[in-house]
């Protein structure tokens, strides 16, 4: 940031009455509103931090580190007495009178745009730290940052950069928001659809090696031909043979490799066994085939999706990161696993998965499905709490992104669990139920 940048911000900061509201949108992001109305953004990135004003975000996660819970405390719904540069550094001061106390007490919140020292730090009114977002012990700095410790100044550096006015800086702040968004937009939904890339790739190889049916039921006939020609011949047998060559019952010469660790009496056992698998197999063999397809197709719509994708929450919301220490453990076997607002959130990739999380819901999730479509099921967890509408949104939107890759407007259905009955398969009958519309936006596909 430069200098001039944060005077100018500060100048337009004291045009605000009191802080509405602060907290943190992203690992090193801080926002604040003020006035109810205007929200500004700090990014204390180290050694790449700015400011940009935008529209009030919604976090991509909840923050609950001590940090967040004083920023959070302290600062909302506080009166703003002063916004300073103190020193010509950059630095930006907020000097505060919190709502909570109930006494006058004064709290600063310290902005340091100081390279690989960039940090935020909230202060008491004897420049003791209360909490900063980042601790920095005495091995690193002279400058210990840590709670109950008083801040020392930081020494004057002198800098030749050009000063001059800012005559807008709201206009400034607003276009470096849009340039920050089409960067992230871009970097998130190439990393994202890499990602999804790699799961289409290894679903294409498992679909190229599998074996079609009448290979596997061929393999099957010669694995019982096996176990015959073995019965046929076990009298000539000894415990050390490797392989039994004789001649099948068309008088063609046969080479057959004995299974070692089997005992004698049992190797035609040991092939008729092979042969039925092989044979179940050959039967079942378009199922894992459409299994396969199915997952495939449900991850293309994804990919689909993620390139139709407006902004980075919704980038989030399609392929989340990789979640929470305690989430990490949590591994679902049948279809995907996602969060919403610290709502867990089931959806079936095919008809076998939406019949295995029909059977794992609770009485009282939310179930919601495409109406007239073939859909993927999404089952929200509730734990008998009523779901905001945001998640119920962003949920019917995943519906709609993981099914279908054409635009337009589409009503999800959703109810709880116990009002729902299946019919067969995955095909369900549904009462009491509402309707939310999803538009889904993009270019027509035409196949």
């Amino acid at each position: 940031m430069k200098l001039y940048e944060l005077k100018a911000i500060a100048k337009r900061l004291n045009d605000f009455s009191f802080i509405s509201r602060a907290r943190r949108i992203e690992d090193n992001t801080l926002e604040l509103v003020f006035d109810k109305s205007e929200s500004y953004f700090f990014n204390m990135t180290r050694g790449h931090s700015f400011v940009y004003k935008a529209p009030s975000q919604r976090p991509a996660q909840s923050y609950h580190a001590p940090f967040d819970t004083l920023l959070h405390t302290l600062m909302s719904a506080s009166r703003l007495i002063a916004v300073e540069v103190p020193n010509e550094d950059r630095i930006l001061r907020f000097t505060l009178a919190p709502k909570s106390s109930y006494k006058d007490k004064i709290v600063y919140l310290q902005l340091e745009f100081t390279g690989k020292n960039t940090n935020a730090i909230l202060l008491d009114e004897n420049e003791v730290i209360i909490e900063a977002l980042r601790h920095i012990d005495a091995q690193s700095s002279f400058r210990v940052i840590r709670p109950g410790v008083e801040l020392l100044a930081i020494p004057p550096v002198e800098r030749q950069e050009e000063s001059r006015e800012i005559a807008d800086i709201d206009t400034c702040l607003e276009e470096k928001f849009r340039q920050i968004q089409a960067k992230k937009l871009l970097e998130l939904k190439k990393q994202k659809r890499a990602h999804i890339a790699k799961k289409i790739h290894k679903l294409d190889q498992s679909l190229a090696k599998l074996p079609n049916e009448e290979e596997l039921t061929e393999q099957a006939k010669e694995y019982s031909s096996y176990g015959n020609l073995i019965l046929a011949n076990l009298y000539q047998l000894k415990p050390y043979d490797t392989t039994l060559k004789t001649y099948d019952f068309e008088g063609n010469e046969v080479t057959i490799k004995l299974p070692k660790n089997i005992k004698l009496n049992r190797m035609s056992d040991y092939f008729f066994s092979l042969a039925k698998r092989t044979k179940n197999k050959a039967r079942n063999i378009h199922i894992e085939k459409e299994n396969l397809q199915s997952k495939k197709t449900f991850y293309e719509n994804i990919y689909y999706a993620l390139e139709q994708a407006k902004d980075p929450y919704e980038l989030e919301l399609l392929v989340p990161k990789r979640g929470k220490s305690q989430r990490k453990k949590e591994k679902l076997k049948e279809g995907e696993l996602f969060w919403i607002e610290d709502y867990k959130v089931l959806v079936g990739r095919n008809s076998s998965e939406n019949q295995k999380l029909l059977s794992l819901a609770k009485a009282n999730d939310l179930w919601m499905h495409i109406r007239d479509i073939p859909s993927s099921h999404v089952i929200i967890r509730t734990d008998k709490q009523s779901l905001p509408d945001s998640v119920i949104k962003a949920a019917a939107k995943l519906c709609v992104d993981f099914s279908i890759k054409n635009p337009g407007d589409y009503q999800v259905d959703y109810t709880k669990r116990k009002f729902v009955k299946i019919q067969e398969g995955s095909n369900v009958l549904y009462t009491k139920y509402d309707t939310i519309t999803v538009t889904k936006e993009g270019v027509e596909i035409r196949v």
